[in-house]
């Protein structure tokens, strides 16, 4: 067995031993928990609700082991398998040019992997959200969504590829550097475009028409100096009763949306006050900075790519017998999770004090006993686990535990009380 045949198995196996024992410290830990509300909740959530949230992470905990299950071997089969291979000799049958013969291969993959994925993502859909209440797709608006995004991906992505390919075979030793600025122009151009031109493919966005709301909301918007596209209302409750917010583009082209089930849920304040988090992100340079980092590590993937698709064991030891720029590029893909997923406590802090950040923001423009409430309200409505295992949060949780989340809002309360 060749040397980084051996590294990439350790490395695949190892990321798949810590999540899975991540998963059931999580598991232990709710499930111990299950029985009690917390103190700091006890007045505002009952126990049934508590233990519907604790009932829909377990069961959300078992379907993510079959997930990881899956996930190793997927990578397994169309690495070290052949996989990749054997679809790389069929398409070779089509005696395309080499360019759309590797943009055809790598979209082939792509599509093996949603198929073999597709089972797990009715079952969470029709299975998991159904059983708790919270799903509203039909089979019929499930496989829509998934033709529009096939489709979607393939009009979106079969260009990127098929030039981050062609600079592959023939812009020489520095292609990465042209591929990347390639990756930044795509990058902006989906972000810019995605409130107005891609999001509206899937769901409806309505201006905000509430009277009250929309007066407190535009006096907020002007208190933070923020301007936008407007602030919209999406029709999440087609598909699903969970409740959030989001900010979306860039430029001239932000716009600020609410689902409908957290404007049917929460009052005119505690809205307010989501929103005031929201802007806190834009205001904190948190968008910006997130861009940023994505860039940056694209530049550092892009290079090492060059360097590892020049080497030829990089092919064999992998499964691959056949070196190209489309291998490369598949291994890659397979390669780099498995060798940076313990990178992964990084990001969650740096979210979770971003999170942070946005709330300190939102208490000097909105109640913060508001959107204390307001978090409460979601946590209840979305069945989100109030007691979540210390170790599992650190490493993945993009946004504070509840219990710590609401602490420091009522504390940021009592400071400017």
């Amino acid at each position: 067995m060749h040397w980084f045949t051996a590294l990439f198995v350790i490395a695949l196996l190892s990321a798949a031993a810590v999540r899975i024992w991540l998963n059931l410290r999580q598991s232990t830990a709710v499930r111990s928990h299950r029985n009690r509300v917390p103190e700091a909740f006890a007045g505002q959530i009952d126990l049934a609700s508590h233990q519907k949230a604790a009932d829909y992470t377990l069961a959300h905990a078992k379907l993510s082991r079959w997930d990881l299950l899956l996930d190793v071997i997927v990578a397994l089969a169309l690495t070290l398998g052949g996989g990749i291979d054997l679809i790389d000799r069929l398409l070779g049958r089509l005696d395309l040019p080499s360019v759309a013969h590797g943009t055809a291969v790598v979209l082939t993959v792509l599509l093996v992997i949603s198929i073999v994925s597709l089972p797990l993502s009715l079952w969470r859909t029709f299975g998991i959200e159904a059983r708790f209440g919270f799903n509203r797709m039909t089979l019929k608006l499930f496989f829509a969504d998934l033709f529009k995004s096939l489709l979607l991906g393939a009009l979106l992505g079969a260009p990127l590829i098929f030039v981050i390919l062609l600079l592959m075979e023939r812009a020489g030793e520095w292609w990465w550097v042209l591929a990347w600025l390639v990756w930044v122009g795509f990058t902006i151009f989906v972000t810019w475009a995605w409130p107005t031109f891609i999001a509206p493919l899937f769901n409806k966005f309505t201006p905000l028409s509430d009277d009250e709301l929309k007066h407190r909301t535009e006096a907020l918007l002007q208190r933070c100096g923020f301007s936008s596209k407007g602030v919209f209302v999406m029709d999440g409750s087609r598909r699903s009763v969970h409740g959030n917010a989001y900010f979306t583009g860039v430029g001239r082209n932000k716009r600020i949306v609410f689902f409908d089930t957290l404007i049917e849920r929460l009052q005119v304040p505690e809205i307010e006050a989501v929103l005031a988090h929201e802007l806190g992100h834009f205001k904190l340079h948190h968008v910006r900075s997130r861009l940023a980092l994505s860039l940056a590590t694209g530049l550092v993937g892009l290079a090492l790519l060059g360097v590892l698709a020049r080497w030829p064991e990089f092919y064999s030891a992998l499964g691959v017998s056949s070196p190209a720029p489309h291998t490369a590029l598949l291994l890659f893909m397979f390669v780099l999770p498995a060798f940076t997923f313990f990178l992964t406590p990084l990001g969650a802090w740096w979210s979770r004090k971003h999170e942070f950040e946005a709330d300190e923001f939102a208490t000097r423009h909105a109640d913060p006993r508001q959107l204390a409430d307001a978090l409460v309200k979601l946590y209840r409505d979305n069945a989100t686990t109030l007691t979540p295992d210390r170790l599992h949060s650190a490493f993945y949780d993009s946004h504070p535990p509840a219990v710590v989340r609401i602490s420091r809002l009522q504390q940021l309360a009592r400071e400017r009380a």
